[in-house]
């Protein structure tokens, strides 16, 4: 078949095709109403169009239609920032709960512990302190810390009433009912009792009564007597007035004492029995100053009443209820200033240690002696008590013995 000229809609072409169009080769498609035309395309809402691109200011303050520009400088813009969170919702009262923190609790410990440290320091400065260490050649320098502690019965601190109430009496001038020594080192620590009879030489006065010491040159006599008699370097003073156990008992809410036998003693205002008991401070006084209710050994026993009670007032002293009960502490601390005084040169934190030391002497990390005598006279044993001596000096008071170490000061005992 020959090819057929296309119609290409410009009237040329063959006539068999020219009647799709309606037109004849040179005619006007106008010219014939019946004539097909073609319709105007209508958009479909489904059907995929393409926007033109809207061109965007360039960093130049230009613009451009490109859309790989476009896409450069989207890609080199920062990202915008994450946006900032919400504030949590506050619901009524809840929201305004107190929470606790940490921080309280430290600021509730600082508090505490600055009253602790307060207390004791404003206590310290109503102390009253003497002279005590005497003229004179003395024994050197010695290894551990030896105390000496006076318990004195001068009345000029108790008023009529108390001296009724605790039946101290009204004598004048001042003597000594309790004599200690106590040393610490590295050894457990020593609390030995020299009876207030013990027969030494007094400088200056003869052989007498070692009490006499304090009646004649107070607390420097005191010590040079001892240093002479024993060869041991004091190196603080402690003194304990009349009425200072009895307060110091009541500050700390009573202690524990165990007498081995019923003791009455109008004189010492002291009326129990046989067997471990709660005391006040009353009653812990009489308990240590009552010297007549033991037939046998009399004033040797009250040394070792001395020493119980002075025990557990340490005990109880540094007890953590103490530190755990502001009153007690509060009332404890200023009992000291009233019933306390201490030697020139000692200052707080000597005084602590002095404490501590008081709590150290009964059991395993102490012992609690009188010092060995050979007779109820209070002669000293040479021999023994010149050992015991010898031993503290040296600081080895592991080397003192149940033999040297005895409750009476007698041998053949056995401390309890």
């Amino acid at each position: 078949m020959a090819d057929r000229p296309r119609n290409d809609g410009s009237g040329e072409g063959t006539p068999e095709y020219g009647w799709l169009y309606g037109a004849q080769r040179g005619n006007d498609p106008s010219a014939d109403p019946d004539a097909t035309r073609p319709v105007p395309r209508q958009p479909r809402p489904d059907e995929t169009r393409v926007l033109p691109v809207q061109p965007r200011p360039d960093a130049g303050g230009g613009q451009t239609g490109s859309r790989s520009g476009s896409r450069a400088r989207t890609s080199e813009r920062p990202p915008a920032p994450a946006p900032a969170p919400a504030p949590p919702a506050r619901s009524g009262s809840r929201g305004r709960r107190l929470r606790f923190r940490p921080r309280y609790l430290l600021l509730l410990v600082l508090a505490w512990v600055v009253y602790l440290v307060a207390v004791p320091i404003y206590a310290w400065t109503e102390v009253e302190s003497v002279p005590w260490e005497p003229d004179g050649e003395r024994p050197p320098q010695q290894p551990g810390t030896t105390y000496l502690m006076v318990g004195s019965d001068s009345r000029d601190d108790l008023s009529e009433e108390e001296r009724r109430q605790l039946g101290t009496g009204g004598g004048a001038g001042q003597r000594t009912d309790t004599i200690m020594l106590l040393h610490t080192g590295d050894g457990p620590n020593v609390l030995i009792s020299i009876p207030r009879d013990s027969i030494v030489e007094v400088p200056g006065h003869g052989t007498t009564k070692i009490n006499a010491a304090f009646a004649y040159d107070g607390a420097p006599g005191l010590v040079r007597t001892i240093e002479n008699a024993t060869g041991i370097r004091i190196d603080e003073y402690v003194e304990i007035g009349m009425g200072g156990l009895a307060g110091v008992v009541d500050a700390v809410g009573g202690i524990e004492i165990c007498p081995t036998f019923p003791m009455k003693d109008p004189q010492a205002k002291l009326d129990i029995d046989k067997g471990c008991q709660q005391a006040d401070g009353q009653t812990a006084l009489g308990f240590a100053r009552s010297r007549k209710t033991d037939p046998q050994y009399g004033d040797i026993t009250r040394v070792r009443h001395q020493r119980e009670v002075v025990a557990a007032v340490g005990d109880k002293v540094l007890s953590p209820w103490t530190f755990l009960n502001p009153v007690r502490y509060w009332r404890l601390a200023h009992s000291v200033p009233g019933f306390f005084v201490f030697g020139d040169g000692t200052g707080p934190i000597d005084a602590a240690r002095w404490a501590l030391a008081m709590t150290r002497v009964e059991g395993s990390a102490g012992m609690t002696c009188t010092v060995p005598i050979r007779d109820l006279a209070v002669n000293w044993d040479e021999e023994r008590s010149q050992r015991m001596f010898e031993a503290i000096i040296e600081d080895r008071t592991d080397d003192i013995g149940k033999d040297l170490c005895t409750p009476t000061g007698l041998p053949q005992q056995v401390t309890g």
